[in-house]
Protein backbone atom coordinates (compact mmCIF):
# COMPACT_ATOMS: atom_id res chain seq x y z
CA UNK A 1 0.00 0.00 0.00
CA UNK A 2 1.46 3.87 -0.88
CA UNK A 3 -0.50 5.35 1.43
CA UNK A 4 0.08 9.02 1.25
CA UNK A 5 -0.62 11.19 5.54
CA UNK A 6 -0.74 14.41 6.28
CA UNK A 7 -2.37 16.34 9.34
CA UNK A 8 -3.58 19.37 8.28
CA UNK A 9 -4.76 20.28 11.97
CA UNK A 10 -3.07 20.94 15.71
CA UNK A 11 -4.10 17.72 16.72
CA UNK A 12 -1.57 14.94 17.97
CA UNK A 13 -2.11 12.09 15.67
CA UNK A 14 0.15 9.00 15.23
CA UNK A 15 0.33 9.37 11.61
CA UNK A 16 3.13 6.32 11.78
CA UNK A 17 -0.14 3.99 13.47
CA UNK A 18 -2.62 4.81 10.74
CA UNK A 19 0.03 4.02 7.94
CA UNK A 20 0.42 0.84 9.72
CA UNK A 21 -3.39 -0.19 9.91
CA UNK A 22 -3.52 1.43 5.81
CA UNK A 23 -0.22 -1.69 5.27
CA UNK A 24 -2.43 -4.18 7.14
CA UNK A 25 -5.74 -3.57 5.61
CA UNK A 26 -4.33 -3.48 1.93
CA UNK A 27 -2.80 -6.84 3.08
CA UNK A 28 -5.56 -8.43 4.63
CA UNK A 29 -7.79 -7.29 1.82
CA UNK A 30 -5.21 -8.12 -1.40
CA UNK A 31 -4.78 -4.71 -2.61
CA UNK A 32 -1.67 -4.79 -4.63
CA UNK A 33 1.03 -3.37 -2.74
CA UNK A 34 1.04 -0.52 -5.24
CA UNK A 35 -2.03 0.54 -4.70
CA UNK A 36 -2.49 4.42 -3.29
CA UNK A 37 -4.13 5.89 -1.09
CA UNK A 38 -4.50 9.30 1.11
CA UNK A 39 -5.42 9.64 4.54
CA UNK A 40 -5.74 13.87 5.35
CA UNK A 41 -6.95 14.80 8.78
CA UNK A 42 -8.60 18.03 9.21
CA UNK A 43 -10.22 20.59 10.84
CA UNK A 44 -14.15 20.79 11.88
CA UNK A 45 -14.31 23.67 9.50
CA UNK A 46 -12.78 22.14 6.60
CA UNK A 47 -14.59 19.22 7.38
CA UNK A 48 -18.09 21.15 7.47
CA UNK A 49 -17.24 22.37 4.56
CA UNK A 50 -16.71 19.19 2.53
CA UNK A 51 -19.64 17.35 4.17
CA UNK A 52 -21.92 20.37 3.00
CA UNK A 53 -20.54 20.50 -0.19
CA UNK A 54 -20.86 16.34 -0.88
CA UNK A 55 -23.21 15.51 1.23
CA UNK A 56 -25.66 18.37 1.43
CA UNK A 57 -25.79 17.84 5.16
CA UNK A 58 -24.33 20.67 7.55
CA UNK A 59 -21.63 20.61 10.37
CA UNK A 60 -18.56 18.45 10.42
CA UNK A 61 -19.13 15.11 10.18
CA UNK A 62 -16.35 12.03 11.44
CA UNK A 63 -14.68 10.18 8.33
CA UNK A 64 -15.67 11.00 4.47
CA UNK A 65 -14.10 9.16 1.96
CA UNK A 66 -13.46 10.08 -1.71
CA UNK A 67 -13.06 6.93 -4.17
CA UNK A 68 -11.24 6.96 -7.00
CA UNK A 69 -11.35 4.37 -9.34
CA UNK A 70 -14.01 2.23 -7.82
CA UNK A 71 -11.71 -0.72 -6.62
CA UNK A 72 -13.28 -4.05 -4.90
CA UNK A 73 -11.51 -6.09 -2.66
CA UNK A 74 -9.09 -8.36 -3.86
CA UNK A 75 -8.78 -12.05 -3.89
CA UNK A 76 -5.52 -14.43 -3.02
CA UNK A 77 -3.46 -14.87 -5.59
CA UNK A 78 -5.16 -11.60 -7.84
CA UNK A 79 -4.89 -8.39 -5.70
CA UNK A 80 -6.51 -5.46 -6.82
CA UNK A 81 -4.51 -2.31 -8.09
CA UNK A 82 -5.49 1.04 -8.75
CA UNK A 83 -6.06 4.62 -6.68
CA UNK A 84 -7.78 3.57 -3.73
CA UNK A 85 -8.98 7.51 -3.34
CA UNK A 86 -9.11 9.50 -0.06
CA UNK A 87 -10.02 9.24 3.33
CA UNK A 88 -10.56 12.75 5.10
CA UNK A 89 -10.66 12.36 9.21
CA UNK A 90 -11.47 14.99 11.15
CA UNK A 91 -9.84 14.46 14.95
CA UNK A 92 -12.17 16.92 16.65
CA UNK A 93 -15.27 15.38 16.01
CA UNK A 94 -13.23 11.66 16.28
CA UNK A 95 -12.02 13.00 19.71
CA UNK A 96 -15.95 13.75 21.06
CA UNK A 97 -17.30 10.02 19.99
CA UNK A 98 -14.04 8.62 21.55
CA UNK A 99 -15.12 9.78 24.87
CA UNK A 100 -18.56 9.37 24.59
CA UNK A 101 -17.74 5.60 23.46
CA UNK A 102 -15.10 5.22 26.49
CA UNK A 103 -11.54 5.06 24.57
CA UNK A 104 -9.16 6.95 23.26
CA UNK A 105 -9.06 9.80 20.43
CA UNK A 106 -6.72 7.31 18.57
CA UNK A 107 -8.77 4.22 18.68
CA UNK A 108 -11.57 6.22 16.85
CA UNK A 109 -9.10 7.37 14.64
CA UNK A 110 -7.95 3.87 13.38
CA UNK A 111 -11.49 2.66 13.20
CA UNK A 112 -12.38 5.70 11.11
CA UNK A 113 -9.84 4.77 8.93
CA UNK A 114 -10.96 1.18 8.48
CA UNK A 115 -14.54 2.39 7.75
CA UNK A 116 -13.06 5.06 5.26
CA UNK A 117 -10.86 2.08 3.94
CA UNK A 118 -14.38 0.07 3.31
CA UNK A 119 -16.37 2.98 1.87
CA UNK A 120 -13.28 3.21 -0.89
CA UNK A 121 -13.69 -0.61 -1.35
CA UNK A 122 -17.75 -0.37 -2.13
CA UNK A 123 -19.18 -1.31 1.22
CA UNK A 124 -21.77 1.20 2.54
CA UNK A 125 -24.15 0.86 5.93
CA UNK A 126 -27.61 2.04 4.06
CA UNK A 127 -29.32 -1.08 4.24
CA UNK A 128 -29.58 -3.90 7.37
CA UNK A 129 -27.73 -6.20 5.08
CA UNK A 130 -24.86 -4.09 3.93
CA UNK A 131 -24.68 -2.73 7.85
CA UNK A 132 -24.22 -6.14 9.17
CA UNK A 133 -21.84 -7.19 6.78
CA UNK A 134 -19.66 -4.03 6.77
CA UNK A 135 -19.66 -3.44 10.46
CA UNK A 136 -18.94 -7.03 11.02
CA UNK A 137 -15.86 -7.00 8.54
CA UNK A 138 -14.78 -3.62 9.81
CA UNK A 139 -15.02 -4.63 14.04
CA UNK A 140 -13.02 -8.07 12.81
CA UNK A 141 -9.97 -6.46 11.12
CA UNK A 142 -9.81 -3.60 13.92
CA UNK A 143 -9.31 -6.19 16.60
CA UNK A 144 -6.98 -8.31 14.24
CA UNK A 145 -5.06 -4.96 14.27
CA UNK A 146 -4.94 -4.18 17.66
CA UNK A 147 -4.41 -7.98 18.99
CA UNK A 148 -1.17 -8.25 16.45
CA UNK A 149 0.10 -4.80 17.45
CA UNK A 150 -1.03 -4.78 20.99
CA UNK A 151 0.99 -8.22 21.36
CA UNK A 152 4.00 -6.38 20.66
CA UNK A 153 4.33 -7.47 17.13
CA UNK A 154 5.71 -4.94 14.66
CA UNK A 155 5.09 -7.70 12.12
CA UNK A 156 0.96 -7.85 11.79
CA UNK A 157 -0.09 -10.79 10.18
CA UNK A 158 -2.79 -10.91 7.15
CA UNK A 159 -5.81 -12.91 8.93
CA UNK A 160 -5.58 -15.99 6.39
CA UNK A 161 -9.30 -15.55 6.04
CA UNK A 162 -11.22 -11.98 6.43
Amino acid sequence: MNTEILNETDAEVDLDEVVALTEYLGSALHMHPGAELAVTMVDSAAMSELHVTWMDLEGPTDVMSFPMDQLHRGEPGTPTEGQMGDIIICPEVAGAQARAAGHSTMDEILLLTVHGFLHLLGYDHGQPEEREEMFALQRHLLLTFFAARYDGRTDIPTPTEV
